[in-house]
């Protein structure tokens, strides 16, 4: 199935960043936002902010102004701040790369840590399941499981370990380009031939 998958596309987020620090604070922007959008406010953010301390240099309000365009902005800002504090001062200014220390910074759920995990230090942990991963799995039959934690619990079970951080990378890219929410594009799928769907 993922050799299907990946002819397609390719094993990698559609967020931009070139280290961990990018990472989360691209993850944090992301909820309710498209990946797109995100890309265009980091550009710029990720020239100004290269460090944890930059973050926290700088007051909330402007922080808020440099991603005043996403969603929820101001929320966002206090994540980001709080997270950075949290970095500084429990983790000596880098990002953990546990799923318990990840999922202690403010903003950071399961499904985040996973992402990041495994984009940013190459960790299979757990399978990042998002609306994409949670649809994509039902339609293909392979859980009928509607809570993430549900979902993801099944999914480790079916897919090997080394394949989690893939798997999910993969069906996320599917879910938003072919088996979408308004409707599947049966005949452009690559697992057209395996899907129990593919009649609906």
């Amino acid at each position: 199935m993922l050799e299907k998958l990946e002819r397609v596309f390719p094993d990698r987020l559609e967020l931009n960043f070139s280290n961990p620090l990018e990472l989360l604070v691209a993850v944090l922007l992301s909820a309710q936002t498209t990946d797109k959008k995100v890309n265009e406010v980091t550009e710029k953010l990720f020239k100004k902010y290269r460090s944890c301390e930059d973050y926290l240099r700088v007051p909330l309000e402007e922080l808020e102004r440099d991603i005043s365009s996403i969603n929820y902005y101001r929320n966002k800002a206090k994540f980001i701040k709080s997270a950075c504090q949290m970095i500084v001062e429990k983790f000596k200014g880098d990002v953990p790369d546990t799923m318990e220390g990840l999922t202690s910074l403010p903003g950071i759920g399961r499904k985040s840590a996973n992402i990041i995990l495994y984009n940013a230090f190459g960790k299979n942990e757990g399978i990042a399941v998002d609306t994409h991963v949670a649809r994509v799995s039902q339609r293909l039959g392979l859980t009928k499981e509607s809570k993430p934690e549900k979902i993801e619990e099944g999914l480790m079970k079916l897919v090997p370990k080394d394949l989690w951080g893939k798997f999910s990378n993969l069906l996320i890219l599917l879910g938003r380009y072919i088996c979408t929410a308004k409707g599947p594009k049966h005949h452009e799928c690559p697992l057209y031939d395996l899907c129990p769907s593919r009649e609906l």
